[in-house]
C-alpha cells in the first residue's frame, strides 16, 4: 500500500506539475513551432536572397571573363602601340639618316653631272676640230710667212743690186757731171 500510496501521489504530483507546466509547455511549444515558422521564413527569404545573388553571379560571370578578356587585350594593344612607338621613333631617325645621305648623293651626282662624259667628249671632239683648224690655220700662216720672208729677202736682194746699180750709176754719172 505503502507502494500504492506512493505512486498516487507521485501520478498526483505528475498530473499537478503538468498542470502547472502544461502551459508553459504549450507555450514554449507554441513559441517553438513560431521560431520554426520564422526560421523557415527566413530560410526561404535567405534562400531567395541566395538565389538571386546566384542568378545576378550567373549573369556577370560572363560580363567578368569579357571584361577580363577586355583588359588583357588592352594590355596587349598598349604593349603593341608601345613597341610600334619605339620602331617609328627608330624609323624616323633612319629615315633622317638616309635623307641626309640622298642629299648628299644628289650632291655627288650634280656635281658629277657637271662632269657628263659625252658633253665632255662632244667639247673635246669639238675642241679637237678647232685645234685642228687652228694648226691648219698656223701652218697656212707659217707657209704664207717663209713664202713673204722668202719674198722679201729676194725683194731685199733685188733692192741691193738696184742701190749698187743706182750707187754705181751715180758714181759714173758723177765723173761726167764733173765735167759737165
Amino acid at each position: 500500500m505503502l507502494t500504492v500510496n506512493k505512486l498516487e501521489k507521485i501520478i498526483e504530483l505528475e498530473e499537478e506539475l503538468r498542470n502547472e507546466y502544461q502551459g508553459k509547455l504549450d507555450a514554449a511549444t507554441a513559441e517553438a513551432e513560431r521560431c520554426k515558422q520564422e526560421l523557415a521564413e527566413e530560410r526561404e527569404k535567405l534562400q531567395a536572397t541566395i538565389d538571386q545573388q546566384l542568378a545576378t553571379i550567373q549573369e556577370l560571370a560572363p560580363k567578368a571573363n569579357a571584361n577580363e578578356n577586355l583588359e588583357q587585350r588592352n594590355r596587349e594593344l598598349s604593349n603593341r602601340s608601345d613597341n610600334l612607338q619605339e620602331e617609328v621613333g627608330t624609323l624616323k631617325k633612319r629615315v633622317k639618316s638616309l635623307q641626309q645621305d640622298l642629299a648628299k648623293e644628289r650632291e655627288q651626282v650634280k656635281e658629277l653631272t657637271q662632269f657628263d662624259p659625252v658633253r665632255m667628249k662632244k667639247n673635246l671632239d669639238a675642241n679637237k676640230k678647232k685645234l685642228a683648224e687652228n694648226a691648219r690655220a698656223n701652218e697656212l700662216l707659217q707657209k704664207s710667212l717663209k713664202e713673204a720672208r722668202a719674198e722679201k729677202a729676194e725683194l731685199q736682194g733685188k733692192l741691193k743690186e738696184l742701190e749698187d746699180e743706182l750707187a754705181t750709176l751715180k758714181s759714173g754719172l758723177e765723173p761726167e757731171e764733173e765735167a759737165a
